[in-house]
């Protein structure tokens, strides 16, 4: 039986749904599908059926986060890649390749993004299967969905004439015109680019020796700088940016001539905004979907988004609503793709509302931002069971921890003891201190910081 390793690409931040969606924590880490994110929707589509252990490449900040969610599904990746900077979809296609090759001659790869939805995901699976034989013969094989609409967000696949399964590809279109998306749909043999792709390992490398041989030579050399380290593989940051930043379609797809594609209606959507969120989302009778803590009255075709509190909607028609602790963002449906521009704007500025939440995770659990000002920050913490600190001192802020929850051990300069439920401990500016939880069950903490510099770099860790 020919092997299917899933190459999981979930490197992409998705800034048109910011607030929620942000560097820190990108949309296809939001839990906002039945409590599932779409990185996790997208691993558990390819357990059992023929596929291997997935292949995870992502980016080096978020390897808490996928390593934390695989564990809440389940799902033991077969290696967890992490990028130190951005390159595109072509070097992870390469680097896919050249680890599968390493576990199976005859691999073959299912390149995949983490950020897409499926509605009707046997569809997709038997699509899958079906492309398998040509796959395994050396032909590439994209999957292209049939259009609903003549949209002019996505690029277009135009296919070859014939009623197979599995058609030849006649060309790759870059995203159109309304004019011609339009003729497109009336012409009935265009298809929209998916970005996913089935491909023999062997016939993948190939066709990186022979259209970007420069690329491949590169990607060989960063690959052979890697390191575990617990369940993640790191890659030398100097030689990865060394890579060219390309995707896929440009590197190899417009170039090669065994391209093949199977058409499919799996009623997939790339959630690219939060219009196409409020169009997978229930609604009620008057169109309106809501999730978390919203109330809509004399409103109609709106979505509302309530991190924490509560957000009403009243006498709107087609309007978003998305209020995160420390960002709103209202817009008309229509402009859902403008949001986009907020954030280079915001980034410009060089706010922190673009990149971090107010929840920071951390290995050992997370940290969030309860209220700040120039000599002081207050923050709630999570440790999780079996976990610590690093232990670290710091040269300018002193600190105070209440714990509310659970029992943890305080080590201060040496001196350990237990801290339960309502106990508190000081640590001194220099003080070199750790927080352990040796417990079954999470410590919740207050941690109050103050000092004439509050910054995540002032911290000498000692170990």
């Amino acid at each position: 039986m020919t092997s299917i390793f899933p190459c999981i690409l979930s490197g992409g931040v998705g800034s048109r749904l910011w607030p929620l969606s942000r560097q820190d924590r990108p949309k296809q880490f939001l839990p906002i599908f039945q409590g599932e994110s779409l990185f996790q929707k997208t691993c558990k589509r390819f357990v059992g059926n023929g596929f291997q252990a997935p292949i995870v490449i992502g980016n080096n900040s978020h390897r808490f986060l996928i390593g934390e969610q695989l564990e809440e599904i389940s799902v033991r990746a077969a290696s967890i890649v992490l990028e130190p900077v951005g390159r595109n979809t072509a070097p992870p296609a390469a680097l896919a390749a050249l680890v599968a090759l390493e576990q199976d001659p005859e691999a073959l790869v299912l390149l995949a993004p983490s950020d897409h939805l499926i509605g009707k995901e046997d569809i997709f699976l038997d699509a899958v299967h079906t492309a398998v034989p040509t796959a395994a013969s050396g032909e590439i094989v994209t999957f292209g969905i049939q259009p609903t609409e003549p949209n002019t967000g996505y690029g277009y696949i135009r296919l070859k004439a014939g009623d197979q399964k599995v058609r030849q590809v006649d060309a790759f279109v870059e995203k159109p015109s309304l004019e011609k998306a339009e003729a497109f749909l009336a012409q009935g043999n265009y298809v929209w680019n998916a970005g996913i792709f089935l491909y023999s390992a062997k016939a993948m490398v190939e066709a990186f020796g022979k259209f970007q041989p420069d690329l491949l030579k590169q990607v060989r050399a960063v690959l052979a700088t890697r390191s575990v380290d617990l369940d993640f593989t790191r890659l030398d940051q100097t030689e990865f940016e060394k890579l060219e930043d390309i995707s896929i379609d440009y590197a190899i797809m417009e170039k090669a001539d065994r391209i093949s594609c199977v058409p499919i209606a799996p009623n997939w959507n790339d959630l690219g905004s939060w219009s196409a969120i409020w169009d997978v989302l229930e609604k009620d009778a008057d169109g309106n979907s809501g999730l978390g803590d919203t109330r809509f009255l004399n409103s109609s075709n709106c979505l509302a988004y309530a991190d924490d509190g509560l957000v009403s909607v009243i006498g709107l028609q087609d309007v978003l609503v998305v209020a995160t602790r420390d960002s709103v963002l209202v817009a008309h449906k229509d402009k859902a793709q403008d949001v986009k521009k907020i954030v280079d704007s915001l980034k410009q500025e060089g706010r922190s509302e673009v990149d971090a939440h107010l929840r920071s995770y951390k290995p050992w659990g997370y940290t969030e931002r309860i209220n700040a000002g120039d000599r002081f920050s207050v923050q709630s913490m999570l440790i999780k069971p079996n976990q610590q600190l690093t232990l670290q001192s710091h040269m300018h802020r002193a600190e105070h921890w209440v714990v509310v929850e659970g029992t943890v051990e305080v080590t201060i300069n040496g001196q350990a003891r237990l801290l339960t439920e309502n106990q508190s401990a000081y640590v001194p500016l220099g003080a070199v201190h750790r927080l352990h939880n040796r417990g079954r069950i999470p410590v919740r903490m207050i941690e109050v910081q103050s000092g004439t510099y509050l910054g995540e770099d002032d911290i000498i860790r000692h170990d």
